[in-house]
């Protein structure tokens, strides 16, 4: 699937501002190909980063779209009245914890009139009927799977290729579905570890993603059998991302541990700890997306006062030593090290 690619790294998609047309276009550009992220946008700006998309490269990406889950019938009254002080500390009001499901039908007709060659989705299995239409439209089916069972289910469903996240992946865990009471949401599979179990049961692409943030990682899924390895942490610094300023200099810092927490979204996501998410995760209900539309108001007027305590820090397990420059730069760097990578193993069994 990925035999085209100089390189088979796939740029990871990361919604809410990090994952921009320029940053796609770059990797595709210097040899891999990426995603752009469906998540938390409307059609009609989904369709523009399309369009602005091809007008910067005329290479092959793919669209990632977040499967709508079911409407949660749990009672956040007083997860709300605890945000208040919270909001008011950023001046703020918090939003309304509406449930949505994220223009999902307008964008599955976009991207298979768009005829988008990769359409992946997380969050859960798209139906029956979305994967024949994209079928017909000539697009390759990638669904995110946590565990083997979801993996097999997937196959069964038509998907053309998997994209396997270990616990490592920085941001939320794409589980379709979750344990309220599990801070992680449910069990929890390193990379490798998931590779090998996924492998031995369904005999489809894999896409390896968790916590890659260096070449040797990419080669090491590689010989573990995926096909490709797709990153997000390690292009979160990148010059084309639209990774918030304040984000940027927690990751330079490095000086923060990594936490599944829901307290932003209702739904487990890892980021760095702050003092939000201590404050807030033992209390935060698995209520997604209304706990995001909840906090998004808070999560934005910290930004703007460039607080990283009241924000989403997402990131992966190994974010410290994630690379940071250009996109085309951090590519190469990757593409180098997972060569000499190989080099070094191959002279070991000469």
């Amino acid at each position: 699937m990925f035999e085209s690619l100089r390189f088979p790294l796939l740029v990871a998609p990361m919604a809410g501002g990090p994952s921009t047309p320029e940053l796609v276009a770059a990797v595709v550009e210097a040899g891999g190909s990426g995603f752009l992220a469906a998540g938390y946008l409307k059609a009609g700006a989904l369709a523009e980063q399309i369009s602005r998309t091809r007008q910067l490269t005329a290479g092959s990406f793919g669209v990632n779209l977040f499967v709508p889950g079911d409407r949660s019938t749990v009672d956040i009254t007083g997860y709300a009245r605890r945000l208040e002080d919270e909001a008011r500390r950023y001046g703020a009001e918090p939003g309304e914890p509406r449930w949505d499901d994220d223009d999902y039908p307008a964008k599955l007709d976009l991207v298979v009139t768009e005829r988008i060659p990769l359409v992946s989705f997380t969050f859960g299995l798209p139906a029956p009927e979305d994967v024949a239409r994209l079928h017909e439209a000539g697009s390759s089916v990638v669904v995110t799977v946590t565990t083997p069972g979801e993996a097999v289910r997937a196959a069964r469903a038509g998907a053309d290729a998997l994209c396997v996240q270990g616990f490592e992946a920085g941001a939320h865990r794409g589980l379709w579905v979750e344990d309220p009471a599990d801070p992680a949401g449910g069990d929890t599979y390193g990379l490798l570890a998931l590779l090998r179990l996924v492998s031995s049961e369904v005999d489809l692409p894999l896409i390896a993603t968790g916590g890659l943030v260096h070449g040797a990682d990419i080669a090491a899924t590689l010989v573990a059998g995926a096909e490709a390895a797709q990153l997000g942490t390690a292009f979160l610094r990148a010059d084309e991302a639209g990774t918030r300023p304040v984000h940027r200099r927690a990751l330079a810092e490095a000086g923060r541990s990594t936490e599944f927490t829901r307290a932003f979204s209702g739904r487990p996501a890892r980021g760095l700890v702050n003092r939000f998410l201590t404050d807030h995760s033992a209390a935060a209900p698995a209520a997604y997306p209304q706990v995001h539309h909840l906090t998004s108001p808070i999560r934005a007027a910290a930004a703007r006062a460039g607080d990283p305590e009241g924000l989403n820090l997402w990131a992966g397990q190994t974010y410290r030593v994630a690379p940071h420059g250009p996109a085309a730069e951090i590519f190469a760097k990757l593409h180098g090290e997972a060569r000499a990578a190989f080099d070094q193993v191959a002279r070991r069994f000469a």
